[in-house]
């Protein structure tokens, strides 16, 4: 494999890793097997440090498809709270509102969730990579800034409801680029008249690559040991 000249590695990102931290550790083994000290690598799609799934990471003249990744439909694995928010939408923060649950059933989730398929506008997290001002919306938030950021068109092309234990839900979600399932949580819990707010999440597909497709990220000495890298 040439990975100066371009590569496309496929990686299991793992739970409370950085995206940031897949890149900076594939270039780190990568620069330290070639003996060279740089390495352009990037990645089309950040995942919050609380989910795990596929990341495509690309190096060298592949990095040039990165836009042509971010653009590719997602589908992910949510596990939804209901009955409670937090500032984060996600285990980030605090439990800050609880919200009653006894009037929801399974019907009920059913029907809400088809609500949110097709076009709809959605606002995204105080606590995302969203610019206001040139500065991150997560960096204002968590210094204690009001957050204000507009609501944005994206597509849900599919729901599912997975699984049904009470104040828990399981949704499989396919979505374009832009979606933050964190934001769905939110959403889906306010259009069930109570709260919501994200406990687990993996993205299983990124157009047509699968899970199955990526290596563990524990096994990346492993991966770069086997195979034959050229320069």
């Amino acid at each position: 494999m040439d990975f100066v000249e371009g590569e496309i590695i496929y990686i299991n990102k793992p739970l409370h890793w950085t995206s940031f931290d897949i890149i900076r550790r594939f270039r780190a083994k990568v620069c330290q097997k070639l003996k060279i000290k740089k390495l352009k690598v990037g990645h089309a799609g950040t995942l919050d440090p609380l989910a795990t799934g596929v990341m495509i990471v690309c190096t060298g003249k592949k990095t040039k498809l990165i836009e042509s990744f971010q653009y590719q439909t997602k589908e992910y694995i949510a596990t939804i709270k209901l009955g409670e928010t937090t500032p984060s939408f996600d285990l980030e923060t605090e439990v800050d509102q609880t919200y009653p649950v006894e009037h929801i059933n399974e019907e009920l989730v059913e029907n809400t969730l088809q609500q949110f398929i097709g076009e709809i506008k959605q606002v995204p997290p105080a606590y995302s990579a969203c610019k206001v001002n040139g500065k991150r919306a997560y960096d204002l938030a968590r210094s204690g800034q009001e957050v204000e950021l507009k609501a944005k068109l994206l597509v849900i092309d599919e729901i599912e409801l997975l699984e049904y234990s009470m104040p828990e839900i399981k949704v499989r979600v396919v979505c374009s680029k832009g979606t933050y399932i964190r934001a769905l949580a939110r959403d889906i819990g306010l259009a069930l008249n109570s709260g919501g707010h994200l406990t687990g999440l993996i993205r299983t597909r990124v157009g047509e690559t699968t899970l199955d497709k990526c290596i563990e990220a524990e096994e990346m000495d492993a991966f770069l040991e086997k195979i034959e890298i050229t320069k």
